[in-house]
């Protein structure tokens, strides 16, 4: 493997995985146990990068809207269910395109809601924060309790927010709960990046979203290089083609995170573990169930809250937007709301 740099149109196209040098730095790794591997991952690199790009999917309209974050209505009638992601990455993931929208398939139990949380310069809050002046209010301009279902730290956050406000029932797919529970090195080298990175993001008021995506990647490395393997052989007009350039213009439009959420993230939830030794938000006195994913390495299963689980066969993105979706996520999902 001699030549690892990007192909020479990349900047007339998206630029592929960001920060780009660490996913070449990732793939000069693999190149020397599987070079092939290697090559397969830089040719699906350029395909990506050569590939037409379709326009966004059209954003849903706001129902409600509390400073910068809003409901966004998602149809279906009857009893509000309400979707909350996470505060690292865009919305749009559970809701990318009709075929996979996780919103769109549970439109028939409920009026869907998406929760929008706006951008994050216009949101200077904690963790905690987020939940008591944004997502507390807005579900307090419902009708009616809703059912949350929260997606990674999102599911986080719906728990928290249940065991202050009167909910229907929470649901959470892949959802951390029990910090303690992620391997040793992985919470120390997340520790070691976080000292790293906390002078200047103080400073920014802002963690940089490039650092999480680095200690992300650093958990499952060859995940990365190798899920751009399967781009290369793909027609660049196909729908899976197209998906896969959704979902990574998705994975790479995260906002910058604002400090005191990063801070209390790393220090108080990765570092104390406050939440699974009871000292954070309680747990909600409601109907629950978690759905891990049991390829999972961001948040691994066992870092789930206690209580009913349901493991998927898919990894931390497959679950949401991965063909087995509907039979190992969206139905089972359905069965629990009907049940309801």
């Amino acid at each position: 493997m001699a030549d690892l740099a990007p192909p020479d149109d990349a900047q007339q196209h998206e630029p592929g995985p960001r920060p780009l040098p660490l996913f070449l730095e990732l793939v000069r790794r693999t190149a020397g146990r599987d070079p092939a591997l290697a090559a397969a991952a830089l040719a699906g690199l350029r395909a990506y990068q050569g590939a037409p790009r379709s326009l966004p999917r059209p954003a849903r309209r706001r129902a409600h809207q509390v400073g910068a974050s809003s409901l966004r209505e998602c149809g279906g009638s009857g009893p509000p269910l309400v979707l909350i992601p996470s505060l690292i990455n865009p919305p749009t993931i559970l809701d990318l395109d009709p075929a996979c929208s996780l919103a769109g398939a549970l439109a028939p139990s409920g009026r869907v809601f998406l929760l929008d949380w706006g951008p994050s310069s216009a949101r200077p809050l904690s963790i905690a924060d987020h939940i008591r002046e944004l997502l507390l209010p807005l579900l307090a301009r419902l009708d009616e309790p809703a059912v949350l279902v929260g997606y990674c730290l999102g599911g986080t956050l719906a728990l928290a927010a249940a065991s202050e406000f009167p909910v229907r029932a929470v649901a959470t797919l892949a959802s951390p709960w029990n910090f303690a529970a992620y391997p040793a090195d992985a919470r120390a080298a997340l520790g070691r990046l976080w000292n790293e990175a906390k002078p200047a993001s103080e400073a920014l008021g802002a963690l940089p979203i490039e650092v999480l995506q680095s200690a992300f990647w650093s958990l499952d490395p060859d995940r990365v290089v190798a899920k751009f393997t399967r781009l290369a052989p793909l027609d660049p007009h196909s729908p899976e083609a197209r998906r896969f350039a959704a979902l990574e213009r998705w994975a790479n439009s995260g906002d910058p995170v604002p400090y005191p959420a990063a801070a209390e993230l790393m220090d108080s939830l990765f570092g104390a573990n406050r939440s699974g030794r009871g000292e954070w938000f309680g747990l909600p006195a409601v109907p629950l169930l978690h759905f891990t994913a049991a390829g999972d390495r961001i948040v691994p299963a066992d870092t789930a809250p206690p209580g009913v689980r349901v493991a998927v066969p898919a990894g931390h993105v497959g679950m949401i937007v991965g063909r087995g979706a509907p039979a190992h996520l969206h139905d089972p999902l359905k069965r629990w709301l009907a049940d309801l």
